[in-house]
């Protein structure tokens, strides 16, 4: 067993596409687009094989909530770019790019090199290694 994706909502798609491309490597496929349902989506593709479906809807209302709540059921996506220094590079590229910085980078309780910032949609992304 694997987990094969996560899915995501967002309020603009290819704002979504071109966060996880630009800081974290995604590649991202061909959008999906079904008129009928006003639904489209993307998948985003990482080099080990994890993906993000991000989607689109135009007749659903997703509920929004503020951006980086922690809350019930997923809460976070945790990406690795692979060093602790990595980690420092990308928190404070994101930084000097405008992005909030929730945390970090520190080492946590349990082990982890950490930062935590918030995608475009306030999804809370933790960097680690």
């Amino acid at each position: 067993m694997r987990i094969d994706h996560v899915a995501l909502w967002s309020s603009d798609l290819e704002r979504c596409k071109r966060f996880y491309v630009a800081y974290f490597g995604a590649v991202a496929g061909e959008n999906y687009v079904n008129p009928a349902k006003g639904f489209t989506s993307c998948f985003l593709s990482f080099a080990d094989g994890a993906r993000i479906e991000a989607m689109s809807t135009t007749i659903l209302s997703p509920l929004v909530i503020e951006a980086g709540a922690q809350r019930m059921g997923l809460t976070h996506l945790a990406i690795s770019p692979g060093s602790e220094a990595l980690v420092d590079e990308l928190t404070q590229r994101l930084r000097n790019d405008g992005f909030p910085i929730m945390d970090g980078p520190r080492r946590t309780g349990d082990g982890y090199y950490e930062s935590v910032t918030l995608d475009p949609d306030g999804n809370r992304i933790e960097i680690t290694a």
